[in-house]
Formats: C-alpha cells, structure tokens, sequence
C-alpha cells in the first residue's frame, strides 16, 4: 500500500473507532459470511479486541460445537450461547463475531441490541456455498442435501438478520476491500446518529 493510501485507510479507521465509542461491533450472518475473518481484520483496524463467540464457547465448554449440539441438542447450546454473549458484550469496546444462529434468537439479538451495533455480512448462496463446502465441520450443515439446507436457513434467517443496525454485502473481493466497506458502514453510523 502507498503511503497515501495507508493514510486514507488509516483515517477511515480513526473515524470508525470514533463512531463506534465504547460500543461493541457485532457480526452476524450466516456460516461462511466471513464474520470471523473479517470481524479479527476489523478489529485489528480499530486497535480493538477480537472475540469469535464459538471460540469462546469451545473454550469454556471445553468441547467443540459440533460435540455441545449432538450432547445437548440446538436449545440448550443456544442458551449457553446467550450467556456466553451476554457476558462479552458487558465489556467494550470490541469486536465480537457471533455463530450464525446467534442473533435469530430472540433473547441474544436483545443482548446485541443493548450491547453494541450489529453489523450483518450478507452473501448470496453460491458465496456462502462456495466457502462452507471446503470444511465438514458444520453440525446445521450435515443433511442430505446441505446447499438445500443452506438456502433454507437463508430464506428462514435473512428477514432477522435484516433487522441489524448495519448491513455491508459480503462479496467475492479481496479482504482489505471488504474491511475498508465495514469500516465506512460504522462511519455511515455516526453520521445517521447526525441526521436524527
């Protein structure tokens, strides 16, 4: 990067970490949306730390997500995956990339809303399909027809996802591009805060 593209980028930064204050930013999304990685680039970006709320589930279950839901079933991992939210996003600021069914349900999408500003990474299916066929380590994923089921989570998970307060299309571009979009959807934040 030249130099007057690392001030641009640098500037962006400054005034997104500006924008988000003490608040956390919250990715959410879909499996394969790029939540992870992108959240740790943006984190990086806005000198904040970053968390992956499955990492952090694994770490204090002590057992991987695809153990907690065929021991416990999608409910209960749901309820410790609220707890576990609930308790990162009492700190800040940070960026914290949550699992797919994260913000669908009702009571960690309240959490998010009080704990920081939502931020959607929204891909269309050969996207998402493309990225999550590589790995087998989706228990949501292990059906007969996984991409039917991937599209049928969308179709049942896009109305809720739409209610986050920021929305940045996850596209196939190079991660920097992606990063600079977030970055510039915080911004936008401020200046609609602005406008009210």
């Amino acid at each position: 990067m030249n130099e007057a593209a690392t001030s641009v980028a640098q500037n962006l930064s400054e005034q997104a970490r500006a924008a988000l204050g003490k608040r956390n930013l919250v990715f959410v999304g879909l499996m394969g949306a790029g939540k992870s990685v992108i959240g740790r680039l943006v984190a990086q970006a806005l000198s904040i730390p970053f968390i992956d709320t499955d990492a952090e589930i694994e770490r204090v279950s002590r057992m991987t997500i695809s153990e907690l839901f065929a021991a416990y079933g999608e409910q209960e991992f749901r309820a410790l995956e609220t707890r576990v939210i609930e308790r990162l996003l009492k700190g800040g600021p940070r960026v914290v990339s949550t699992g797919g069914g994260a913000f669908i349900n009702e009571n960690t999408r309240r959490q998010i809303k009080l704990g920081g500003v939502s931020i959607w990474l929204k891909a269309d299916l050969d996207i998402l399909w493309e990225r999550v066929s590589r790995r087998d380590h989706r228990p949501l994923l292990k059906t007969e027809n996984p991409k039917q089921t991937l599209e049928n989570l969308m179709i049942q998970r896009y109305p809720i996802y739409a209610e986050a307060d920021l929305t940045v299309e996850s596209e196939d571009v190079r991660k920097d591009v992606m990063v600079k979009n977030v970055l510039a959807a915080v911004v936008g934040l401020a200046g609609e805060g602005e406008r009210r």
